[in-house]
C-alpha cells in the first residue's frame, strides 16, 4: 500500500459497534400500523382528515390504486383502530369510512412529513439524478 492511497482512506470510525440485539423482538416498532413509504395509508388519512367518506368518493383522488388494495387498506386501518367503517341499512347499502382519534394524531406527522419533503424535494431529487448518473 502506497502512502498517498493511505491518504485517501478514511479514518476509521471511532464508535461502537452496533449490537446484533439492538431491537427488542417485543419492540412497538414492529406493530407500527405502517411502515415510513407505505403508500396508501396516508393517503387515506388525508382523504379522511375533512370526515367521512364512502369508498367510491376514496377512489376519486387514489385514482391510481385498485379496488382490491384500497379495501385491503381500509381493513387494516380499520384492524388497527385508525378508522371506523359504518355500515347504513339503506337500499342500496351505504358504508362509510372515517377516522378515529387515534387515526388523527397522524395528522401531525404527516404535515411533518409533507413539510421535509417540500423543504428537500429538490435534494433529493437531485440525489437520485445523480446516482442514475452513476449506475
Amino acid at each position: 500500500m502506497t502512502e498517498a492511497m493511505d491518504r485517501e482512506r478514511p479514518a476509521p470510525l471511532d464508535h461502537a459497534l452496533l449490537e446484533p440485539d439492538m431491537f427488542d423482538p417485543v419492540c412497538p416498532s414492529s406493530a407500527m400500523p405502517f411502515r415510513v413509504g407505505d403508500k396508501w395509508s396516508g393517503m387515506v388519512i388525508r382523504c379522511l382528515e375533512g370526515g367521512p367518506r364512502r369508498f367510491g368518493e376514496l377512489r376519486v383522488p387514489l385514482r391510481t390504486i385498485t379496488p382490491k388494495v384500497l379495501s385491503e387498506t381500509l381493513r387494516a386501518m380499520e384492524r388497527d383502530g385508525l378508522l371506523t367503517r359504518t355500515t347504513y341499512d339503506e337500499n342500496p347499502p351505504r358504508v362509510e369510512y372515517a377516522l378515529t382519534p387515534l387515526g388523527r394524531t397522524l395528522i401531525p406527522l404527516l404535515d411533518a412529513a409533507r413539510a421535509w419533503s417540500e423543504a428537500h424535494l429538490p435534494a433529493l431529487l437531485a440525489a437520485r439524478r445523480a446516482h442514475e448518473r452513476l449506475s
